[in-house]
């Protein structure tokens, strides 16, 4: 009777993380297949490198100019994060703010619709000229364009609790900042998480788009001014590394805010809790 008892434990725990590694094992297995068939079509058709650059130029241009790209990596990732934490702070606060009054939303959430809608591209110029560096220049741009996304999400979720608890609240005499903090803001932490992961992926976008739409050039440049620089110069393999650490960046921007997200919902929310059948 020992030997049921210890492997079918066994075969759960097998069969669990089983799962887990196939979920990482198969897109590496794709992605590696598509490198391949990328360096066998460069090298068979013999494409010009100034034209598309195998997977191994790339990389030797990667190790090459780390010393040029790692800086300006380091300049996007701090813009990108110090946006994406204002626009954490600034949706959130002004949802709160929106949610106290009918009036209030009515007043101003038209305002932050145009800020939305408007292209950023637009308003970069005269963002420009009244910022007073460059680099805030950007902050302000990348923070506009992540910030609708965390705001329009987290008041849908301020407004989608559940009636039934609003007024058990009231029964029990709960103040208006108890009723905040004890029942809305935990139930629209789903909302604020789907916000969240939203808001980190625009904030590289934008972070990008505003240092092209400023045309910043120097040592305190991102990875857009060496983007540009690289294609001036027709430095394709710079070009392409320098592609390669942005997708990096959004590839682990949207890991962290996935895993933060299924930190706070696992135990509890329906999407997050995995189905037993």
């Amino acid at each position: 009777m020992a030997e049921p008892i210890t492997t079918l434990p066994q075969r759960g725990f097998l069969a669990r993380h089983g799962e887990t590694a196939l979920r990482v094992v198969i897109p590496f297995a794709v992605v590696a297949l598509l490198i391949l068939i990328w360096h066998l079509a460069v090298v068979v058709s013999e494409v010009p490198q100034y034209i598309l650059p195998s997977p191994i130029a790339v990389a030797n241009s990667l190790y090459d100019d780390w010393d040029i790209l790692a800086p300006a990596l380091w300049v996007t990732t701090k813009i990108t994060l110090m946006s994406l934490a204002l626009a954490l702070v600034g949706g959130v606060g002004f949802a709160v703010f929106l949610v106290q009054s009918k009036w209030i939303e009515t007043a101003f959430y038209p305002i932050a619709v145009i800020l939305q809608v408007t292209p950023i591209v637009a308003i970069s110029p005269l963002i420009l000229i009244y910022a007073p560096t460059t680099q805030v220049a950007l902050l302000i741009c990348a923070f506009l364009v992540a910030f609708f996304p965390i705001l329009s999400n987290m008041v849908q979720g301020l407004k989608s609790v559940d009636h039934n608890l609003l007024n058990l609240f009231d029964l029990y005499g709960a103040s208006r900042l108890e009723t905040l903090l004890y029942l809305k803001l935990p139930a629209s932490l789903p909302y604020f998480m789907t916000g969240l992961r939203i808001g980190g992926g625009l904030a590289l976008i934008a972070a990008v788009v505003a240092e092209f739409a400023a045309g910043s050039a120097g040592a305190g440049s991102g990875l857009a001014f060496r983007l540009l620089e690289a294609q001036y110069r027709l430095n394709i393999p710079r070009l392409f590394a320098a592609l390669f650490l942005l997708s990096c960046l959004g590839v682990l921007i949207f890991a962290i805010t996935s895993f933060i997200s299924w930190l706070a919902l696992h135990r509890w929310h329906e999407s997050s809790i995995k189905r037993e059948n």
